[in-house]
């Protein structure tokens, strides 16, 4: 194994078909931060959406590409199906089962997996395993770790009870053996047994957990992921590059998304992986205390604002949640 290192999970990008009710529930709801308003640089007709802590800072950055009226999508094998959060402590899941329950959104109280245990990290007895409008699943664990929680601020939602970062995913493999293989010779993931595996780096950690797929076919669309991304370093890029390839794997070319850097594949078993640069960051076009609240387009898209911005949705005004200057 080389000794570049990624530094756990950068984001995780995802399908919605109603870009306003994921706004309304992502920040309004679960308290998140916008973090970029854009267009999805492979269509520019329709939103990408960032949701992050109060400074955007990877590891918690969950992102939406918006097809609208997209059907409902169905995970299955070759595809994460569950993202997993970071609670601050076991009070929280009690005030988040409230505060869903309170805007209509079912949530059950599970058994926290007990594979978590071999992680060394500790996550408490129980769960919070719910799902957004659209059908995609979340868990909320309480993480007692030594990283430092990635927190955003708004104005419902206390910072004490507010989500942390990722903690790691759930995902089915279409070929466990050929997955295995990818996370432990390739990305140099510790292979902790029973479908558990555990990448850590100089900052950040992320478990990716492999389960039984079910016998239903995928089938992608709104309420599913699209793909997860993890986070290397700037200096690094080239050569992950490289080293992807060097296995047999075909990696695209590093590509420039202005607020980072990223290079794609797809691992045998068939979930599509980033690998992810930590920076430039959210705030290389905005000013850092206004994240969000414009829509922001890349340079190479500035000069189509005009036709591009009249056709996208209205989205509800994030600023509503912003805390007070006072608070």
């Amino acid at each position: 194994m080389s000794s570049i290192r990624l530094n756990g999970v950068h984001h995780i990008s995802c399908i919605t078909g109603d870009a306003p009710g994921n706004v309304g529930f992502y920040v309004g709801v679960l308290g998140m931060r916008m973090v970029k308003k854009t267009v999805n640089q492979d269509d520019p007709s329709v939103y990408h959406l960032f949701y992050g802590d109060e400074n955007g800072n990877p590891g918690f950055d969950l992102t939406f590409f918006e097809y609208p009226g997209a059907r409902p999508g169905r995970a299955g094998a070759g595809m994460v199906h569950r993202i997993l959060w970071r609670l601050q402590s076991a009070g929280s899941l009690d005030y988040w089962q409230g505060r869903l329950a309170e805007a209509g959104i079912p949530a059950e109280l599970v058994e926290a997996d007990p594979r978590f245990a071999a992680t060394g990290i500790d996550t408490g007895e129980k769960a919070l395993r719910f799902a957004d409008p659209e059908g995609l699943e979340h868990e909320f664990l309480v993480y007692n770790g030594a990283e430092s929680p990635l927190i955003p601020l708004h104005s419902e939602v206390p910072p004490a009870h507010a989500i942390a970062g990722f903690h790691g995913v759930n995902a089915y493999s279409a070929s466990r053996e050929g997955t295995e293989a990818v996370l432990s010779r390739v990305l140099g993931f510790e292979d902790l047994g029973n479908g558990t595996w555990l990448v850590a780096g100089e900052s950040r950690s992320g478990c990716y957990l492999l389960d039984v797929p079910p016998e239903e076919r995928q089938m992608p669309g709104a309420g599913t992921v699209h793909h997860i991304a993890w986070a290397t370093r700037m200096e690094d890029q080239e050569e992950w590059q490289s080293h992807v390839s060097d296995f047999g794997l075909y990696a695209t070319p590093v590509v420039d998304r202005f607020y980072f850097r990223a290079v794609y594949f797809r691992e045998p078993g068939g979930v599509l992986f980033e690998l992810a640069t930590m920076g430039p960051g959210f705030a290389t076009d905005e000013p850092a205390g206004t994240l969000g609240e414009r829509l922001s387009l890349p340079p190479d898209f500035e000069a189509i604002r005009e036709q591009v911005e009249p056709h996208l949705k209205v989205l509800p005004d994030v600023r509503q949640w912003r805390p007070s200057q006072s608070s």
